[in-house]
């Protein structure tokens, strides 16, 4: 089976910093041909979109509120992808989910497997 363990989340003041990691590992043919996202729930919110990135890393995609202050990226050698977060909000505080699929969709039903996610909190 494919696991995902995330790991990284914590308590972080606003303006501050946090770098999220999901290491991948079990029944994946090949880690590199999978596009890697990331996605987060606030509470009592649904799950929305926050990152994506092709396999071999090509590009990425934001949304628009993460847009500049966070960074997706991926180590194929370590079957890893990252989540850097940097100038932390409040609104930002969630519990963050890596997933992996066969697109950087922003559709959150395309993608074929999840972590069981880390938890932000973002003080003011």
């Amino acid at each position: 089976q494919v696991q995902l363990v995330e790991s990284g989340g914590g308590l972080v003041q606003a303006g501050g910093s946090l770098n999220l990691s999901c290491t991948s590992s079990g029944h994946i043919f090949d880690f590199k041909i999978y596009a890697v996202a990331w996605f987060r729930r606030a509470q009592g919110s649904e799950r929305e979109f926050v990152a994506a990135l092709m396999r071999s890393a090509p590009g990425a995609s934001y949304a628009d509120s993460v847009q500049g202050r966070f960074t997706i990226s991926r180590d194929n050698s370590k079957n890893t992808v990252y989540l850097q977060m940097d100038n932390l909000k409040p609104e930002d505080s969630a519990v963050y989910y890596c997933a992996l699929g066969p697109l950087p969709v922003r559709d959150s039903r395309q993608w074929d497997h999840w972590g069981q996610g880390t938890q932000v909190a973002v003080s003011s």
